[in-house]
């Protein structure tokens, strides 16, 4: 993720030409591929660990929102960035936190749990939590964020949840090719939208990086800290992950689809390798200890 953001700096023809209509649908595929990897009883299990799975919830839609809010206001960032900040806050946990979770040796069927009641309760959180939060910077077309959620969140993840139920054969052959196409898809998401914003990214400077790694360590540590003292340690690291990593591919889908500048896009693309960055290193550090 790192070598494409660098890449897109010096020959932004290499991911430009992946525009809005691509963008959309690969991050449906995404949410497709994750939706084959869910089965009814990632929900049910809810009901036999529900304190883990709603305490998890209830952070990430709260610790997330107030430190995107609060880091606009601390960076001073413009009102596109701002907006951004907050939009990428706002989105439920990223799948790449599963893979985090497994890499850390956590939890990883609570981890799956939590994203996906994450990912279907941003079909309303989302759009609410950035109207709400944004609506003072820039004009947030709730119901169209919602429409766009619909679109692809909801509709993909059923759709995939339901072909693994009726379909299996087909879905265990997509399965194989869902990881490394969500990875190259990402890529793509995030190279696009840093080689168009380029001059704009390179202005703001440290300012709008700091914002973002503000973010995304802060819902790491604060996640963490609240978790432990409800939970034992391995429940707060997997719980902790699931509160700073967000889906930064669908923040940057829903910001170009309902908002007309294009710098609001910009913090989820950056979002993407500052919160994968993050929870590597904390990744190789928990596996150790």
């Amino acid at each position: 993720m790192a070598i494409a953001g660098a890449i897109t700096f010096y020959a932004p023809w290499i991911f430009t030409w992946f525009n809005a209509p691509m963008i959309t649908w690969g991050l449906s595929f995404i949410m497709l591929g994750m939706g084959i990897t869910l089965t009814f009883e990632d929900f049910r299990r809810v009901s036999r660990i529900p304190l883990q799975v709603v305490l998890g919830t209830f952070l990430h839609f709260t610790v997330m929102p107030a430190l995107g809010w609060t880091g606009a206001k601390l960076f001073s960032l413009s009102d596109p960035f701002a907006v951004g900040l907050i939009l990428v806050a706002c989105c439920p946990c990223g799948t790449a936190s599963n893979v985090i979770n497994y890499l850390a040796k956590s939890d990883v069927p609570l981890a799956v749990t939590i994203t996906a009641i994450s990912t279907v309760a941003a079909v309303a959180m989302t759009p609410i939590l950035t109207g709400m939060l944004a609506g003072s910077r820039m004009t947030v077309d709730a119901l169209g964020l919602l429409g766009s959620t619909l679109q692809v969140i909801l509709l993909p993840v059923t759709l995939g949840i339901l072909l693994k139920r009726l379909l299996p054969r087909a879905a265990e052959a997509i399965l194989p090719f869902s990881p490394p196409a969500a990875v190259i898809i990402i890529v793509m998401i995030v190279g696009s939208v840093l080689g168009q914003n380029r001059t704009q990214i390179i202005e703001a400077g440290p300012s709008l990086l700091g914002a973002v790694v503000f973010l995304h360590a802060g819902g790491f540590l604060i996640g963490f800290l609240l978790a432990r003292i409800f939970l034992d340690r391995i429940a707060s690291r997997t719980i902790s992950v699931e509160v700073g990593m967000q889906n930064s591919g669908l923040a940057v889908v829903l910001a170009r689809a309902n908002f007309a500048n294009p710098l609001v896009a910009v913090p989820g693309a950056i979002s993407s390798f500052v919160h994968s960055a993050i929870g590597s290193v904390l990744a190789v550090y928990w596996r150790k200890h």
